[in-house]
Order: C-alpha cells, then structure tokens, then sequence
C-alpha cells in the first residue's frame, strides 16, 4: 500500500467528484444516499448539522468535540460569545504568539530594527548614522556588508560577467555531480560550530565579534541540523536578530504570516479570526509593495481587527488613513494640481489609484453609480492625506500644502474647502450610501451563505446596515436569523479556500503547529499566500478560483506530506486522531452500531477517524472508496501498517468533498 503517491491519491480524489456540493445527511443513512443520488436535499437541518454548519462558516473549522461542546453549551448562546469576542478568554493563544515579536511592534520599531535597503544605503552614504544597540549594530553592519557586495557584483565589467556565465554553463554539464560547498558556506558552518561550542548566553555577542562579510546570508549557509540545533537554543529576539542578517524585512513579512495561522489554529474567537481576514481581503494590501511590510502589521493589528465587528464608518476611516493603504494605493503621493506643492522639488501630480478603489472595491462596489469625474473629484479631496518619514516608520499626517484647493463634487455633494476634514466627510458619505450598504451586505452574505446570495437575504441585510449605521455585528446578526444561512442548499456548498482548507484541517486533526513555515510554503503553491494578493481586490471568495486541477494536486500534496509526517514543525499523529474519535463518538449511535456488529477494524478505524475529523458525514460511496483503498491484510497484525493504514485514511477524509466544503 503506497500511501505517498499524490498521483494515486488525485485519482482517488477525482473518484471522489470534489466540486460536487455536499448535501446534510438525514439520520437515516439509506435515505440520505438515495436523496444525494437524486439530487434531492433534506427539508431542514437538524440540530447537529445546523452546529457543524455554523462551526463551519462562523469559525475555521470544528477541533474534536467542538460539536457536542457548542450543542451542550447552545448553539444561540455559543453565537452571542463570538459576536462579542472580549468575553471569551483567548489568553492560551498569547503563550503561542509570544515568539513573534514583531507582531507587537509599532512601524518604527520594525523599521529601525530591521532596516529597508534604502536605510542601509542612507548608511553607506553617511546620511544616516549606524545604531549605538550592538544588536541592531550586528544587523546593520552585515547588511551593510551585503549590499555592498551586491554592488561590487553589479560593477563587474562585461568580461566577468560573460566568464561567470561560461563557467556556469560548465558547471550544468556536470550536473550530475554533487556540488561541493561554496567558500561562503564553509566559513558560515565554521562560525555556527564555534557558537554551539559556546554557552548559550554567550553565542550572540560572539556572533558579533565575525567579520559582517562572513555574515552574510548567514542562516541559508548552515545545515538543516545545525541551524536547528543552533536557532534552539536563542531566545526568539535572538533568533529575530540572526534571521535579519540576511533579510530584515523578511523577518518582519514572515512572522505577521505565522502569527495568521497561529491566531486562525487556536484562538477561540474564531469569528473575529474569520471576520479579520474577511476585511484584510476587503481592504486588500500587498505586503510587499514599497515599505508596506512596515506597515501591514499595524495596518491589520490596530486598523481592521478593532474594528472587525463594529461601525463600517470606522473601519473605513482606519484603513484610508493607514499608512499602508496610503503607501499601497498611493495616495501618499498625490498632490493637488493647483497646491502650494504642485510642480516643486520634482514632485508630481494628482493620484486617483485609492480614490477609484475606496469607491469601486472598498463602498459603493463596480456598479456604484459613480464616474470616473467622482474619481478625479475624490482624488482631490484626499490630497495631502500621506505619510510623515515613510522610511522611519512615520504615520499618517496631512499636509495643507499637498492638497488640492476649492470646492469639490463628488456623486453629486459638494466639500468645501475644509483640510483634513474633507476626506471625513467623504468617507463618511461613502460609508453611508444605499450602494455601500448592498454591496457590503453582498460580500459578506457571499463569504459566509453562498457564491451567488438570496437577494432577499441581501435585501434584508442592506436595511440593517442602513438603520443600523453600518453596525457590521448587527448585519451578521441579520444573517446569522434568516433562514438562508440555515437552508440545507448552503450546508457544505462553499469550496474551501486554501487558507481555510490549511486551517481547518489543522484545527480537525489536533495538529500541533510549532513552526507554521512549511504550512506557509503549501500555501504559496496552492496560490494564497497571506498578505500576498498583488492586486487590490482581494482572494477570491468564489469557488471556482479555487475548482481546477492545478489546484487540487496541490491540496493533495499538502495532504500527502501533512499526514506522512513530512511537514517540518507541524506534529502530526495519527493515533491520537483515532483517540480524539473514541473520545467524542463512543455515546454515537453508529459508532455503537459497528462495535456492536462487531465489524472489521478496518471499518471501526474509518469511522472513529471520520467521527473525529468530520463529525460522522461521510456519504457511504465515499466511505466505500476508502475502505476499498485501505485495504491491508498486514494491518491487522503489523503495528507499522496500520500507523500507514491510519494516515491514508486520514489523508482520503481530507480530500473528500464533505471536507473539502464548508
């Protein structure tokens, strides 16, 4: 039994026809297979499932007894607490984010402890002075170090460069040969050997005694064992430290990503989780444009998340005035045609990329109502609305000399000529259209009911927002009241994206994360990385972005590796899967059934591991094609086949349809 093959593990999930919607099972499992077949569904959910429906929209998936917790504790009561996430305690969740660092830093602080290209080449030129901190000194110095050895490369003549191209293809045609390691790589594993010789208390400041050329890149030259054994032993500050002597502001992008997961795994309100990232993508910023990975941090940490489950007004406000947003869509570089700055010391002109976007992606939505005259006029209003000393980390100011003078008209209104107080009122305008409130009430009916929302349900949502003042707690609300959200066309009708597939199958698993990096690499290849969509509108919400072969090779790969062990930093056992069932299904009338009946282990295995991962909804043509591929007589009496049986029926579950919705 080869449980390792993506190929045969795709063809199995093709077997399984993953797009295909899931319908409720009834309790009776005949009728339900005979109403899956016809196409038909059950008339109402019934409590159990209207619970694994709500942990499936309002959170990143059930954990093992999440179902019979929420029904124990009332699934009204367990909604309230998560529209009111500071009731619920989270204070596990700090332990886990305690390393990241960065992630409780404010944009001066990440951007003088791990400095921009442009900061250490201010450096260089004696624009700027190194820091007196002899951490931040280490960091400085081998970065130093480092451009200027890019540079040096750059100015290599023409001859070297066309030399460096022969010997490369030289070097290709004895490919096959193992490469020997570089001189660079040789040095840094000397350095590393002399540190771990060291008392752990004394390795850092030793480091800053090697010459910063020999630092360069450090951590990519060492052995996978080495650098472990090494990274062990720093604190995480530390750890920060020698990370950044190769790329600063990477350490800041990467722990914002691993604090994402780490938040979306295990925090306990998970709506506000799920809302968080519903807004991020609303307000979409690449983190990597210019000095956003700056930014980012402060933009979803003290912009989106406060404001998550509150007034839309003040969400808007947050996010256009954050230095991200400004920096992203540029607005922090408009400047009025007719200012006092306009045409000065080189600097150009109006800028419509934010006013066009808070219009088209942020309120009103494409068919809005608005022209590209409002674009230019709104343009306008929000001239001056920049950044002070972007470089350094600087926040939002607004600077009268920028902004464009004289009476504006935007949709219709008009703003006279009052400053900062401009861009309030048209925010404030925006925020509390007709258009706004429909689109808004669409994007979250569609995130949260289906891809293509009830208009009545829209409907009834739009009105909320409007006589609620865009109280987004009370939309959901809303929602969370109708019977749309409770229909059985939505249960389990919505394809999981890849950061909800990645998460919630960590959450089902109880997978301990110590490392989120590899979680992060597979979510690169299945296209999502976070903070990574280059353009404004976001991840798709939709479905079929996510319904391709492409796709769904790279969702089994992550299946593959997760449960064959092969994620570095991910704990993954499926022994204590089979526990977790045990311990929520014993008192499960078919799990009685099979023991009772005194069916093969094989049958019991399947389903104490579905009853564990999905609640007991594997439709029995699906639980007939694992049984049918986890066939292993060895098993029975082989400890290690059955550990492989295990994995691969877990593996088969992840890629069922009934997981792969929500």
């Amino acid at each position: 039994m080869n449980v390792g093959c993506p190929g045969r593990m795709l063809a199995i999930v093709l077997a399984f026809n993953i797009a295909a919607p899931v319908f409720p099972q009834s309790t009776n499992q005949k009728e339900t297979s005979s109403s899956v077949t016809k196409g038909t569904r059950p008339a109402a959910l019934t409590d159990r499932e209207r619970v694994i429906h709500a942990l499936n929209r309002l959170s990143f998936g059930p954990r093992p007894g999440d179902v019979d917790a929420v029904m124990a504790k009332g699934l009204d009561a367990w909604i309230e607490d998560q529209l009111h996430p500071e009731s619920i305690d989270d204070s596990a969740l700090n332990a886990r984010l305690g390393p990241y660092a960065t992630t409780r830093m404010n944009p001066k602080q990440l951007a003088q402890s791990f400095p921009s290209d442009t900061v250490i080449r201010q450096i260089i030129a004696g624009k700027r002075p190194m820091p007196d901190d002899p951490e931040s000194a280490l960091v400085y110095s081998v970065n130093v170090a480092r451009i200027k050895q890019q540079e040096a490369i750059k100015a290599q003549t023409a001859d070297a460069n066309a030399a460096a191209k022969m010997n490369a293809g030289a070097a290709g045609d004895s490919a096959a040969k193992p490469a020997s390691p570089s001189a660079a790589e040789v040095q840094g594993r000397a350095i590393a050997d002399n540190l771990l010789a060291l008392p752990k208390n004394q390795r850092l400041a030793a480091l800053g005694n090697s010459p910063p050329e020999q630092l360069i890149n450090l951590p990519s030259l060492l052995r996978g064992d080495q650098r472990d054994r090494l990274f062990a032993d720093f604190s995480p500050q530390e750890r920060e430290t020698v990370r950044a002597l190769a790329n600063p502001a990477g350490v800041v992008a990467s722990e914002l990503q691993q604090a994402k997961l780490i938040r979306e795994i295990y925090s306990e309100r998970q709506l506000l989780e799920v809302m968080t990232d519903f807004w991020f993508n609303h307000f979409n910023v690449f983190q990597y444009k210019n000095q956003c990975v700056y930014y980012t941090t402060a933009y979803e940490r003290d912009a989106i998340r406060p404001h998550a489950l509150g007034k839309f007004y003040d969400l808007l406000v947050a996010t256009a005035q954050s230095p991200a947003m400004l920096m992203y869509l540029d607005n922090w570089l408009s400047i009025g045609p007719h200012s006092q700055a306009a045409g000065k010391n080189g600097q150009s002109g109006l800028n419509e990329n934010y006013g066009r976007e808070v219009m088209e992606l942020h309120t009103l939505g494409v068919n809005g109502g608005y022209t590209q005259a409002d674009v230019t006029e709104l343009a306008r209003v929000l001239t001056g609305w920049t950044i002070a000393q972007p470089d350094d980390g600087g926040q939002f100011q607004f600077d009268p000399k920028r902004h464009d003078p004289g009476t504006k008209t935007v949709l219709g209104e008009k703003f006279f000529e009052a400053g900062v107080d401009e861009g309030l009122q048209a925010l404030s305008m925006l925020a509390h259209r007709p258009a706004t409130a429909r689109f808004i009430s669409n994007s979250i009916a569609t995130r949260f009911v289906s891809d293509d929302p009830p208009e009545a349900l829209v409907d009834r949502m739009t009105e909320k927002f409007l006589s609620s003042d865009g109280d987004i707690r009370e939309v959901l609300r809303t929602m969370l009241h109708s019977p749309e959200f409770w229909s059985p066309r939505a249960y389990r009708a919505k394809m999981k994206t890849p950061l909800e597939l990645v998460v919630s199958t960590l959450r089902a698993t109880g997978t301990n994360v110590v490392s989120p990096d590899a979680l992060l690499q597979n979510l690169s290849a299945m296209g999502m990385p976070p903070y990574g969509m280059i353009v404004p509108t976001g991840y798709s919400e939709k479905s079929e972005t996510w319904d391709n072969e492409g796709a769904l090779l790279a969702r089994i790969n992550f299946s593959t590796a997760l449960t064959q062990g092969n994620l570095s930093g991910v704990q993954f056992d499926p022994g204590a899967i089979v526990t977790l069932g045990i311990i929520t299904s014993l008192d499960q009338p078919r799990t009685k059934a099979i023991l009772a009946e005194k069916h093969t282990g094989l049958d019991f295995a399947i389903a104490l591991t579905e009853d564990a991962i999905l609640p007991g909804e594997l439709l029995p043509k699906d639980e007939a094609i694992i049984r049918k591929e986890t066939q292993d007589p060895d098993a029975e009496r082989n400890t290690s086949a059955l550990a492989n049986r295990l994995r691969l029926i877990v593996a088969f579950i992840l890629a069922s349809p009934e997981f792969q919705h929500r």
